[in-house]
């Protein structure tokens, strides 16, 4: 409390007496020892009020003391089931649970992972990814600034996501491994990796690459081979040793009818391996017949084509060409899409020779775009030249219902540049995104898709799309949201095909690890989304025998299910509205193939390097015991001082109300009122 402050008290104390006297001893000529408590409780009553008036702050101390955090991290993966290792680690956790003296020192956190991390509930060890790396970041979210010793009991093995040892250092936590699984190393063969591409064409042949490991010491020769049904069409010899533990086989399969083709590649066992669940892999490729080719038409240099270029062929199905506009005059009808970035006068004889050829395009407009040429050539939309630029960041219409858009998460993106200005549209539009301007989101479209005489046009306000694809990978340490965004406009813009109301999207064929999910939109009879409509799904296996009937749930801007926990085989599904009763069906086919079930071992030496100290099931109660004994964990006593303004003190309300509430008592009693 400030010196001024405390004589400001010190006055309204003198203060509050000097009135009370004045209205009790020179005004009332009654005996002292009538007046005498009168005195006291007036005083009180205005020395409250001055109080109030001057609110001091005064300090206020609280201390606190905080155990420390003991982190359980408990791998609910496959792999601990199918090494028959589960039954293990409920013991060790019901060790821990019992362990009164743990839980009288730590705050016990337990977590279960899989592919992501989350609060124990219970274990099933059903989770076909493993995902360490992911654990350890999320726990770093959650006591980056704690002490928070973490044990976690794993067998080690990882199948999804980045380098789990890099993770653990940045933890900057003490991590002790309880080691789950047999740590001795077998003789094994592994076929560690299969690439192949998702799609091939028709008469054409696709290439393949295995690689298969080799653990033992012995000399041994096997046979690697890959069938599809009963007929082997691939086979090779190989043999490895102590110094030749691995190799990589290449070769090109032929692809001779359309649809779905499954294969399965092999490595013949041999007598004494554990683990044969790693010797083989089932694999698809889809044949198609066509192709969809794009034309990136520009006359500048810019990163954005290369970005655009590579987005649209991380599909196979689909090649993009950069060109000059003199490049493509005359070869219009060998691409289904044209791209013109940034156009200018350059492009004045492909804009004349696209028109009667009634071709679908993709313009996209920047800082370096000539509005004064553009504004002739399009009649559906100008803008106001100007020689201003602004930046425009994004957010997603949630209302889009030409095709099915995810949330990449656009207002985390960079701003886009582009000249300043409001467009303005001759035609109905679909805005996907809009944009925003500092803080502030206005209703102007930063994308948009129209249609006019059965041609589908799309115009982008803003160049830079590829820090949108660097910033995605910062955000998800993955480009695929990205890329498939860019694919989806591709795609509907690259068809003529009308507008369905009801449309599913799924692929052909799915891998074994990986989610089952059927997405779908349903549009009323003007073509808007209708949310309010109920789509059920119904799935058969080869059989024809129903397997699942379930609905579709909202999800953004379209409808999802999930069919992720159907067995490897082949399916159909018709997905049916309930008021409508319009329906859609398709088919898809799920691999054969479990991850979590390719190893053999626990990958003790893994743990070692992210390890404070080692346990294994059999001494994890030499880990409690080491715990309890650590003098690093220890309660911490924190103080936590506060300023508090005596107006918060609602104690002196009722001193007032009190002392005035005792006076007209007594004054009433005495007959003075």
């Amino acid at each position: 409390m400030s010196y001024p402050t405390l004589l400001y008290i010190i006055l309204a104390g003198i203060a509050a007496l000097l009135i009370a006297l004045f209205q009790y001893k020179f005004k009332t000529k009654s005996a002292a020892n009538k007046t005498a408590l009168f005195v006291v409780l007036r005083t009180i009553t205005f020395f409250a009020v001055f109080l109030l008036l001057i609110n001091p702050e005064f300090e206020q101390l609280t201390i606190s003391t905080e155990k420390p955090n003991l982190v359980v991290a408990v791998d609910n993966s496959n792999s601990i089931k199918h090494l028959n290792n589960d039954d293990k680690i409920l013991e060790i956790l019901e060790s821990l649970k019992e362990n009164n003296a743990i839980y009288d020192k730590f705050n016990v956190d337990i977590f279960s992972f899989g592919n992501t991390l989350q609060p124990l509930d219970t274990l099933d060890f059903k989770e076909n990814q493993t995902n360490i790396a992911a654990a350890f970041n999320s726990l770093n979210q959650v006591y980056k600034n704690t002490l928070s010793p973490t044990i976690i009991i794993t067998d080690g093995n990882q199948t999804y996501g980045s380098d789990y040892s890099y993770a653990a250092k940045a933890y900057n936590q003490e991590i002790y491994p309880i080691v789950i699984g047999d740590t001795t190393s077998y003789t094994d063969l592994n076929l560690t990796q299969l690439n192949v591409n998702r799609y091939a064409f028709l008469k054409n042949k696709f290439p393949v690459e295995a690689i298969a490991v080799y653990t033992g010491k012995d000399p041994i020769t096997t046979t690697f081979q890959i069938t599809q049904g009963k007929a082997i069409i691939y086979s090779k010899q190989l043999t490895f040793s102590e110094t030749k533990t691995s190799e990589i086989i290449n070769l090109t399969l032929p692809a001779h009818s359309v649809g779905v083709q499954s294969y399965t590649a092999t490595i013949r066992p041999i007598d004494i391996e554990k683990n044969t669940t790693n010797n083989s892999r089932n694999f698809a490729v889809e044949v198609i017949d066509q192709k969809t080719n794009v034309a990136l038409v520009s006359s500048i240099l810019h990163p954005d084509l290369g970005v655009l270029k590579k987005s649209i062929e991380t599909n196979e199905q689909r090649t993009a060409t950069i060109l000059k506009p003199h490049e493509l005059l005359g070869k219009l009808n060998d691409y289904q899409l044209v791209i013109a970035y940034q156009p200018n006068s350059k492009f004045t004889q492909l804009f004349a020779e696209i028109e009667p050829l009634n071709k679908n395009k993709f313009v996209i407009t920047g800082t370096k775009t000539d509005w004064n040429f553009l504004n002739t050539q399009s009649p559906h939309y100008k803008q106001e030249v100007t020689s201003q630029t602004e930046e425009y960041q994004a957010h997603l219409n949630t209302s889009y219902s030409s095709f099915i858009v995810e949330d990449l998460d656009f207002e985390s993106l960079p701003p886009l540049s582009s000249p300043f200005g409001a467009p303005e549209f001759s035609i109905p539009i679909e805005p996907l995104l809009y944009k925003t301007v500092g803080n502030f989101k206005t209703n102007e479209p930063l994308l948009a898709t129209f249609e006019v005489g059965g041609n589908r046009e799309a115009i982008l306000f803003g160049e830079h799309l590829w820090k949108w694809r660097a910033q995605n990978y910062l955000n998800t340490e993955s480009f695929s949201e990205f890329d498939n965004f860019i694919g989806k406009l591709v795609q509907y813009l690259s068809s003529n095909k009308r507008k369905n109301r009801l449309e599913i999207e799924y692929k052909s064929f799915y891998q074994g690890n990986t989610n089952v999910t059927i997405k779908a939109q349903y549009f009323n009879k003007n073509y808007e989304f209708d949310k309010s409509e109920t789509l059920m799904l119904t799935v058969k296996d080869e059989t024809n025998t129903v397997v699942k009937t379930l609905p579709f749930l909202l999800k953004n801007n379209g409808f999802e299910a999930d069919l992720s926990d159907l067995p490897a085989g082949s399916y159909q599904f018709s997905v049916q509205t309930k008021l409508e009763n319009i329906s859609k069906s398709g088919a898809f086919h799920i691999l054969e193939y479990n991850v979590e079930q390719q190893f053999y071992s626990a990958n003790a030496s893994k743990l070692d390097y992210i390890a404070t100290q080692r346990y294994f099931a059999t001494n994890y109660q030499e880990l409690f015991t080491n715990l309890l004994e650590n003098s690093n964990y220890k309660p911490i006593q924190k103080s936590n001082k506060n300023t508090v303004p005596l107006i918060d003190w609602k104690y002196l309300l009722a001193l007032i109300v009190l002392s005035l509430s005792i006076e007209w008592f007594l004054r009433k009693y005495k007959g003075l009122i």
